[in-house]
């Protein structure tokens, strides 16, 4: 009945469990008592290869499981629809510690599966799993997708918590517009905060690295004001930071990016400077990173704030983790305490290439 384990995905202070089926199906995940449905103002969804239900997330912390419930379609009809028995499996569930809390960090995967778990593996068990963007090579067709639901079983069999973020080669493609049905989202955006235990996050959307009217879109794009629109999200977060980032709880502040935007790159990859500076101004002001984890450039390293890439006044240490070569893949994984983060880089072929202690 379903492909893969399902995923579960932080979005502001809910889970999206998300999963791919076998056959058109109806689906429902039960938490203790309550059962949650995907559903459209009422109508179980039944089409679509990948199903979401929004869970709180405090019942699913508590209650420590889940059970996903799939019930396959054999001819949906406008009266008497015809049903298969109803499928069941209960997945056990791991909020996040409250210290030393393990994260791993994958981005730019451009469809390998095997070598960015085996990076995953170096490092070691995780709490939570970091996809930044470029999982997949493109959004050409729906079968793209199962790349992530992939790496996601590999390395969390549906029991740990899931951030998952945009890059710019999955705007790319005939089903580059329905990517957020696919995939997390909050109201069909692709940037929003999150809130895991003591860990509070933002997260960004760059999207296409070239201006909008690069001949290599083809006008397919409008990324311009899909920014504008994100700097003032940013200023309604601010606004509301009692319940965001200033809550009592909140330890550590992440901003997860695709790209490293405080960085100019060369031409024709050197846009946006205006809004882009806005973004870190607003930042660093307000909200007072302690880190930012990047992918995109295809190399991975630690870029101090005032260093020689910190060219648009970064709001915190920057740190880019994800370098695929033909031979090996190199992500980034990360402890966290309320004190400091500990920084590693580790590969596919079993190395652990840099450690770096982060003082908060």
């Amino acid at each position: 009945m379903l492909k893969t384990t399902p995923a579960v995905f932080a979005v502001g202070k809910e889970y999206q469990i998300m999963v791919e089926v076998e056959c058109e199906s109806l689906f429902s995940v039960k938490i203790g008592e309550n059962t949650y449905y995907d559903e459209s103002n009422g109508i179980m969804n039944s089409r679509e290869p990948i199903h979401r239900v929004n869970v709180p997330m405090e019942e699913l912390n508590n209650a420590g499981e889940y059970t996903v419930c799939v019930r396959p379609i054999i001819l949906r009809k406008p009266y008497y629809t015809q049903t298969q028995p109803i499928y069941e499996e209960t997945y056990r569930f791991d909020k996040l510690p409250d210290k030393n809390i393990r994260v791993f960090h994958i981005s730019d995967a451009h469809n390998m599966i095997e070598s960015p778990v085996a990076a995953a593996k170096t490092f070691g068990n995780i709490d939570l799993l970091i996809l930044n963007g470029d999982v997949i090579d493109h959004s050409t067709d729906p079968e793209k997708f199962a790349n992530i639901y992939q790496i996601c079983a590999l390395l969390t069999g549906g029991s740990k918590p899931i951030i998952f973020s945009r890059g710019n080669h999955d705007m790319r493609g005939n089903f580059a517009e329905k990517f957020a049905d696919y995939t997390p989202s909050q109201y069909k955006n692709t940037y929003y905060t999150f809130t895991l235990g003591n860990i509070w996050g933002m997260l960004l959307d760059c999207g296409e690295d070239k201006d909008d009217s690069h001949p290599e879109y083809g006008h397919t794009v409008a990324c311009h004001q899909f920014r504008e629109r994100q700097t003032e999200f940013i200023k309604n977060v601010i606004k509301n930071a009692d319940t965001e980032y200033a809550a009592e709880n909140i330890k550590t502040k992440l901003i997860i990016s695709h790209n490293p935007f405080t960085e100019v790159l060369r031409h024709p990859f050197d846009i946006e400077k205006e809004i882009f500076s806005t973004w870190a101004s607003l930042l660093k002001e307000h909200i007072k990173p302690d880190l930012m984890i990047c992918g995109h450039t295809h190399h991975y390293g630690i870029n101090n704030i005032g260093g020689e890439k910190d060219h648009l006044g970064q709001p915190c240490t920057v740190v880019v983790a994800a370098e695929p070569q033909p031979e090996r893949y190199i992500g980034g994984g990360f402890i966290i305490n309320d004190d400091r983060i500990e920084i590693q880089f580790t590969d596919s072929l079993g190395n652990t290439l840099l450690k770096e202690t982060l003082k908060k």
